[in-house]
């Protein structure tokens, strides 16, 4: 394999830019470009041991930096590996990358370094894919969950349960293969009881894939309501920050106004939707065409009501677009004289939170029946999590191939009938893994990832 490198911090200054190099001749390039104040040769260094020195390239020095070297196969790639540390101004970081390109290394692909670690076997599949997820994290479950998968929690839960298909089609193929020796047959009570288990299991890792999305990549929520109510205070309120235009003219918001926040244990992509009502204006018509398809759309509705004013008909078509919507109705300006006629919106939600967006009242019990009617309050993400539709369409696969292999034995098909199916289930939950997954797999999961990760 080549050496690549790639910067791996961010595109921003900063106070540190790292540079990473990896491969056979990682030691070699980085020499070429790094001198440490000790004379030493980073090739003489032992693994995790860094040294204090300069960049250079062209005979000129480009900045202080420190180089931490990493030995193969003790190293995040499996390989060589030296990372240089130097200020993280965004001409410093790129000067030092080019020098390395410049002396042997190869531009990094997106992902190539954990694809690497991956194909040197530092890592299984779903901690690859987990890796992504923890930079992409916006909330502390999404972490905890991504981070749990990078520790192995589910590429246990997904090895227990092929172990367990192994061992009985082994055993299984044994008996047909070898009828002469005393082999012991597995009962078909023992075999349902080993299948149907198995189908538990999975059965509970796919039931949790939704909740898990809802962690990991957050809810669509449309704030919507008639002008004037409230809804881009509220937006501002739950923002921290005036992301939304407030004035008491009307219909102030005319498009859609959107923003991701981090509210108690879910990201909400927040949508500030214009104004609900009836209009001749061309372009008031067209946000308001937007605020339904958004409200189609949305898994999460914010209904936002004036507590000072008396329903109308603009109220009750609100009330009509949230039924069978995941809903809560916002009784927004509590702190005035109170006129709207409660009886009718708690007939039509179920949840309903009272608030004062003005004077920030009511946050606190509005996080907790989001997270009520999400249920993500009591998600563990302690617990195997399958992380993406990839992992959802592999486990999906090799439960319907237990089904099936459950059926040929309550019809009294042959052994070699039943392993077909569980042959086939281990070989799905072998790709979820990547320990079967095909290179074409392999490379589009690891083209999603960020260069220099």
């Amino acid at each position: 394999m080549s050496t690549i490198a790639a910067i791996s911090t961010g595109q921003a200054a900063g106070g540190i830019g790292i540079v990473r190099i990896s491969g056979e001749n990682a030691l070699s390039v980085a020499d070429r470009i790094f001198e440490s104040v000790s004379g030493i040769k980073l090739e003489k260094l032992k693994g995790y041991t860094a040294a204090f020195g300069k960049v250079k390239a062209d005979g000129k020095y480009l900045d202080e930096a420190v180089a931490l070297v990493f030995r193969a196969p003790k190293s995040y790639t499996g390989e060589d590996v030296v990372e240089i540390s130097c200020h993280g101004g965004l001409l410093v970081t790129k000067q030092v990358l080019r020098a390395a390109l410049s002396n042997g290394a190869v531009p990094a692909e997106a992902g190539e370094f954990t694809k690497r670690a991956f194909l040197n076997g530092k890592m299984d599949l779903t901690a690859a894919e987990s890796v992504m997820n923890i930079i992409s994290a916006k909330s502390e479950q999404a972490r905890s969950a991504a981070l749990n998968t990078l520790d192995g929690a589910l590429y246990k839960k997904i090895a227990e349960i092929s172990a367990t298909l192994k061992r009985i089609a082994a055993q299984m193929a044994a008996w047909v293969d070898y009828p002469d020796d005393e082999i012991e047959d597995l009962s078909d009570g023992q075999l349902k009881s080993a299948l149907e288990q198995a189908k538990a299991d999975l059965k509970q890792l796919i039931d949790r894939f939704d909740m898990g999305q809802i962690i990991i990549e957050g809810v669509e929520t449309a704030i919507i309501g008639k002008p004037n109510v409230g809804k881009s205070t509220l937006m501002n309120m739950l923002t921290g920050y005036e992301k939304s235009i407030v004035t008491s003219v009307a219909g102030t918001t005319r498009d859609i106004v959107e923003e991701s926040i981090s509210l108690g244990n879910v990201v909400l992509h927040l949508a500030d939707t214009a104004g609900l009502h009836d209009t001749e204006d061309t372009v008031e018509k067209i946000g308001v065409d937007r605020t339904v398809k958004k409200t189609d759309r949305a898994s999460l509705v914010l209904a936002v009501f004036d507590a000072s004013l008396k329903l109308d008909k603009e109220d009750l078509k609100i009330i009509e677009l949230c039924r069978d919507k995941n809903a809560i109705a916002v009784i927004n300006k509590t702190d005035l004289k109170q006129e709207l006629d409660a009886e009718i919106i708690n007939k039509n939600f179920k949840n309903v939170v009272y608030i004062s967006a003005k004077s920030q009242q009511g946050i606190e019990e509005l996080e907790k029946t989001i997270e009520k009617i999400l249920g993500t309050a009591d998600f563990d993400t302690s617990q195997a999590t399958l992380m993406n539709e990839r992992q959802l369409a592999c486990c999906q696969e090799a439960y319907n191939n237990i089904s099936e292999a459950l059926t040929a034995v309550e019809n009294g098909l042959t052994r070699d009938a039943v392993n077909v199916n569980i042959d086939i289930a281990v070989e799905n939950l072998d790709i979820l893994t990547g320990e079967k997954a095909t290179e074409s797999i392999v490379n589009e999961i690891f083209s999603q990832f960020c260069v220099g990760k």
